[in-house]
């Protein structure tokens, strides 16, 4: 029963690795995320182990919603935006202690965005994106050790992230201006491999044991983007829209975990999510444009641990998705007009993830003759 419950800790800690992974397009302004997709692995390093992990995330996010409202039309004519998302994380954590760990994320993206309404509205054409986003450091602490940790543990980390990222990244357009010229220009919000802010990363994250093989986990973050604005010009014809707002971020997710007696190392789980930006940053003006919203989705997943090693794929479904009013939508209003952006969202993500854990070496005993 210790090995089963040992292999279930170990497997459902690993399910956290895409726990915080960038969300899946559920506004349509780039991927994010916080420091959360590789800490699920520190309550089982010991002092002096290592942990090395990538995360792979796809999306597509293509259905066009205006509140908790679609907008089907927008398929059916053949007007929506299309952002095809891929990103990859290159993680590395190591215990300071049992309890204390750090970590770095190193981010990678590259994006495509097709669409008529940025190319003169006659034709499709695609703008892209790629490169280096925005890194991530910070450390967590393990709330209990020893026998209090036995069924479960809960971490809280602190995290800093980067402007590390390009935040006004360029493509080329066509059909530009009265001539129908191409034209260098930045491309949009979504696309952008960095926000241009240095923000502040509040994690969490727990794992108890339920009964038998059963495993309750749950972690969540809040990223605080304090800087207003970040001068990229957004080609947006608004005054107040005209250049690039630096929104908060935030997800939370919790569930159930499930390892298996009979195939050692074998893991599922079933849990829910809820990720998105506000419309009012927490500290730190909110004028700019951005598209905040969130969604809320259901969220499988499957592992597998052999050796040092575990696969995790999670695939997060959408059943809830909702483009809030932002501030420049209400400062446009009258009585007489509400405005009200819309924004893609995707249908479901996949989440990928490989971790290497490095056990720490045993000393050497040197016999003597």
């Amino acid at each position: 029963m210790k090995k089963i419950l040992l292999s279930g800790l170990v497997a459902a800690s690993l399910m956290l690795l895409p726990a915080l992974s960038h969300a899946q397009g559920c506004v349509a302004i780039r991927q994010f995320s916080g420091l959360g997709n590789p800490l699920g692995q520190g309550n089982i390093l010991e002092k002096g182990e290592w942990n090395i992990s990538a995360n792979y995330r796809y999306f597509k996010s293509f259905r066009h919603f205006r509140g908790s409202h679609e907008e089907p039309n927008r398929i059916e004519d053949g007007t929506q935006v299309i952002n095809h998302q891929h990103g990859v994380d290159f993680n590395i954590s190591y215990a300071f202690s049992e309890r204390l760990y750090g970590i770095v994320s190193l981010p990678f993206q590259y994006n495509e965005r097709s669409s008529l309404y940025e190319h003169g509205r006659t034709e499709r054409h695609t703008t892209y994106s790629k490169g280096f986003s925005d890194m991530r450091i910070g450390a967590g602490y393990w709330l209990l050790s020893g026998e209090k940790a036995k069924k479960g543990n809960t971490a809280i980390g602190f995290g800093l992230k980067f402007p590390t990222g390009d935040y006004a990244a360029t493509s080329t357009f066509y059909n530009q201006g009265d001539e129908g010229v191409e034209q260098i220009k930045t491309v949009d919000q979504s696309i952008q491999l960095g926000d241009g802010g240095t923000g502040l990363i509040i994690d969490f994250q727990g794992l108890w044991n339920i009964t038998g093989t059963y495993f309750w986990y749950y972690d969540g973050f809040y990223m605080f983007n304090p800087k207003e604005t970040n001068g990229t010009p957004t080609n947006r014809r608004r005054e107040n829209e005209a250049i690039m707002s630096v929104p908060d971020q935030y997800a939370v997710r919790t569930g159930v975990f499930k390892s298996f007696e009979k195939i050692h190392g074998l893991g599922i789980s079933l849990g829910g999510r809820v990720e998105g930006i506000p419309v009012h940053d927490a500290f730190g003006g909110s004028e700019g444009f951005r598209r905040p919203g969130y969604i809320i989705s259901v969220e499988p997943g499957i592992s597998y641990m052999k050796g040092n090693v575990t696969g995790t794929l999670n695939v997060p479904i959408a059943l809830y998705r909702n483009r809030t009013q932002s501030v420049t939508d209400i400062e446009n209003s009258t009585p007489d007009d509400v405005v009200h952006g819309d924004a893609a969202f995707a249908d479901y993500l996949i989440n990928f993830s490989l971790a290497w854990r490095i056990p720490k070496k045993a000393p050497k005993v040197f016999n003597s003759l």
